[in-house]
């Protein structure tokens, strides 16, 4: 019950936020596009496997729901900072809170993959779409723990958010086989994504081969962010 209490009153925290939902409705279908037209004056360019507009629409869903999940997780850590220790030291077992900043990052980024995954389907054709948007939901997933180390490391909102934009779209660029750059490719966050979101958009399949890699990489972050939370947050544990 405390767990559900914890998150809807971070929910709501959110509605009252009018830049983060600004960002929601605004942030995919520019990017979207942004990417989509930027590609789309391009030649079809070699080892990619459809035509360069749609692409870059992939990409660019990719990065909107990517880089929302990551803010949102960026700013949940930030907000543990001088949040969290009270509410624990009020009796909140630390395990519980950590489950409502998880829950709350889940429900926006879900949301935000809501959004993005209209917007493209609305101007491509989606073979399998339940599952292209089971992917962009693990997308946002591992990003939203991804902004919840870069939070740890560097604790603010400007510097932080960054920080996190150049990483994304870098992680983009090098996820999207736009540049050949060999197997550095697959250290990327969003490379398995990338695949396995371009699979079930293409040819209406799961990638399995890229499947389990993007599951190591969801359980490596959820571990360090269980870190990074405990470190923000004191000393004492999450079982506190």
């Amino acid at each position: 019950m405390r767990a559900v209490t914890g998150t809807r009153a971070r929910l709501a925290e959110f509605g009252r936020q009018p830049t983060t939902l600004a960002l929601l409705l605004l942030l995919p279908p520019v990017a979207i596009e942004v990417y989509g037209t930027a590609l789309e004056s391009f030649p079809a360019l070699p080892g990619l496997e459809a035509d360069p507009a749609t692409v870059g629409r992939m990409t660019g869903t990719l990065f909107a729901v990517a880089f929302l999940a990551g803010l949102i997780g960026l700013f949940q850590v930030i907000s543990a900072r001088s949040g969290d220790e009270r509410l624990a030291l009020c009796g909140f077992p630390r395990h519980t809170l950590l489950a409502t900043r998880l829950a709350t990052m889940l429900v926006v980024s879900s949301l935000g993959a809501v959004v993005a995954f209209g917007v493209f389907a609305w101007r491509t054709a989606v073979a399998a779409p339940a599952l292209a948007f089971g992917v962009l939901v693990l997308a946002g997933l591992l990003y939203g723990l991804f902004g919840v180390v870069v939070g740890t490391l560097l604790p603010r909102d400007l510097e932080g958010s960054l920080v996190l934009v150049f990483l994304a779209d870098l992680d983009n660029v090098l996820s999207s086989d736009l540049f050949d750059v060999g197997r550095v490719a697959e250290f990327a966050p969003l490379y398995h994504p990338h695949a396995l979101f371009e699979a079930a958009v293409l040819e209406g399949t799961l990638a399995e081969s890229h499947l389990v890699p993007a599951l190591a990489y969801l359980t490596a972050l959820l571990a360090a962010a269980f870190v990074a939370y405990t470190t923000v947050t004191g000393e004492e544990g999450v079982l506190a």
